[in-house]
């Protein structure tokens, strides 16, 4: 889809979700649509319902930034939907070359990324890109997502592992459709940065040839930022865990995250990832003597 169409797209489903009480406005008897009407938005942003129209037919290109926070302003977007209109207007500004980005797929994870995730080892972390490709982590992070990385692609990725692998997700988030809910949102937030991500647009292409679930969340254009909160799993191994999490995009490698989980001292997860280490070390150990056998063979 063009980056014109995602944002218009963007601006209507934005403008159905808001309730004119929510603005200060009266309904009326009379109302035929869902949310505001065009010319509401208009009189909110202070801009001329011509202008607005413009906007919403996805015609965001060289909108100045004033223009674009009185908008959200109108559609009361939050950080990320707003950072998303700002990206949005700024793919249709520009040339359609990429952005400097960190391009895992093709790339190496730094030496000394891998060196810090190693030298984490009380709790899971992980590095992602914005198309949910699970990149790196340490021992914990690998036996945490053991199951995602049962499929034989690389990089193992969460969305698929999410939608395609129903059965094993369903089990490891006991919460699915929130878990879902978020692999969406931060894919449809890449698709803002980097309209022109071609392996975005082939996995957005799989997972909706695959998955009526991500066809139905993939059209309702949330994002979000995913930055810290407590996240719930169901281990095979070791049972239910409820980890803390803290998320970093990291400035060195951009379009990169960094997410490292742990849990409070003396609680149930807190003894879980004490047990998750334990089969962690068990494995990797098994793994390396088979690997010494296989090469001595």
């Amino acid at each position: 889809m063009s980056s014109s169409n995602e944002a218009r797209d963007f601006l209507v489903s934005r403008r159905s979700r808001v309730r004119p009480e929510q603005v200060g406005l009266t309904a009326g008897p009379n109302r035929r649509v869902a949310g505001l009407r065009r010319g509401e938005v208009a009189e909110l942003a202070n801009i001329s319902i011509e202008y607005y129209s413009k906007l919403e037919r996805g015609n965001l290109s060289g909108v100045s930034d004033s223009v674009l926070r009185s908008v959200a302003r109108a559609l009361q977007l939050d950080d990320a939907e707003t950072s998303h209109l700002f990206d949005l207007a700024r793919a249709l500004s520009t040339s359609p070359t990429r952005r400097a980005r960190a391009d895992p797929r093709t790339s190496e994870i730094r030496a000394g990324l891998q060196q810090t995730l190693d030298a984490i080892t009380d709790g899971p972390a992980i590095v992602r890109n914005g198309r949910m490709d699970l990149l790196a982590a340490n021992a914990l992070g690998r036996a945490l997502y053991s199951d995602v990385y049962l499929d034989p692609r690389r990089p193992a990725n969460f969305s698929r592992f999410t939608f395609l692998d129903r059965e094993r997700s369903e089990r490891f988030y006991p919460d699915w459709g929130a878990a879902a809910d978020v692999a969406v949102a931060i894919m449809r937030l890449e698709a803002g940065r980097d309209p022109h991500d071609r392996d975005l647009q082939d996995l957005v292409g799989e997972l909706s040839t695959c998955s009526a679930d991500f066809r139905e969340r993939w059209a309702r254009h949330n994002v979000r930022l995913h930055a810290a909160g407590v996240k719930p799993f169901h281990h095979a191994v070791v049972g239910d865990l409820d980890l803390t999490y803290e998320a970093f995009d990291l400035a060195a490698d951009l379009g990169l995250n960094l997410t490292i989980y742990s849990a409070p001292g003396g609680s149930p997860t807190a003894d879980g990832l004490r047990l998750l280490a334990s089969w962690a070390a068990t494995n990797e150990s098994e793994e390396s003597s088979s690997t010494h056998h296989a090469e001595h063979s």
